[in-house]
């Protein structure tokens, strides 16, 4: 049996898809449920960030997550295959018609994206301070919390609707299948068979 942590929504949606066409089954989500058994294989339903913990414990062989959230989280796992779902960027957004302004002493910036905006500016010598947001991050540099944010973007649209653009882009990302490394190794031979498997569809 293998059992594969999905993040809940479009993307465990679309991956289920991939599933279905490479392994000729129907495979659904109960209403509610979390776990989805069948045909070999263990479906969790759970939290975006949380996939990468399930993945490095062991609770699972495999996940599907973003790449964002695995730089975030800097777990030691095995990127197998870039599913190419759920393409977008993380980005820079700042007030509209304004740049970021490097020669402040330093820099605030509101994100949940905390290590990879830190990351960032320490490897442009910036000094930073970062607003851990959890959700309408939009507002900080609106009303002075923060110079600019760090977001996911996938078309600018909330952005621009808050009066913000977006800046730089620090990094793309899309949802990849991950492996747990005890997994890998002692469970080779089947992991290998739903790579291929799941490449031939893609």
């Amino acid at each position: 049996m293998i059992t594969i942590a999905l993040p809940k929504g479009r993307i465990a949606e679309e991956t289920l898809d991939k599933f279905e066409k490479a392994f000729g089954e129907k495979f659904v989500f109960e209403d509610r449920k979390l776990i989805l058994v069948q045909a070999g294989f263990t479906f969790l339903n759970v939290r975006n960030q949380d996939v990468p913990t399930y993945v490095m414990h062991g609770a699972a062989d495999l996940g599907v997550v973003g790449l964002d959230v695995l730089e975030e989280k800097e777990y030691d796992l095995i990127k197998l295959l870039d599913l190419k779902l759920g393409k977008c960027k993380v980005a820079i957004g700042l007030r509209a018609g304004e740049k970021l302004d490097w020669s402040k002493s330093e820099i605030k910036v509101a994100t949940k994206h905390e290590k990879i905006a830190k990351k960032y500016f320490e490897e442009k010598a910036m000094a930073v301070e970062i607003i851990k947001l959890y959700g309408s991050i939009e507002l900080a540099p609106l009303v002075g919390l923060a110079d600019c944010i760090v977001d996911i973007v996938e078309t600018g649209l909330t952005m621009k609707q808050n009066g913000l653009e977006v800046g730089p882009t620090i990094m793309e990302t899309s949802a990849h299948l991950i492996v747990n490394k005890n997994s890998f190794y002692a469970k080779k031979d089947r992991i290998f068979e739903i790579k291929e498997k799941i490449e031939a569809v893609l």
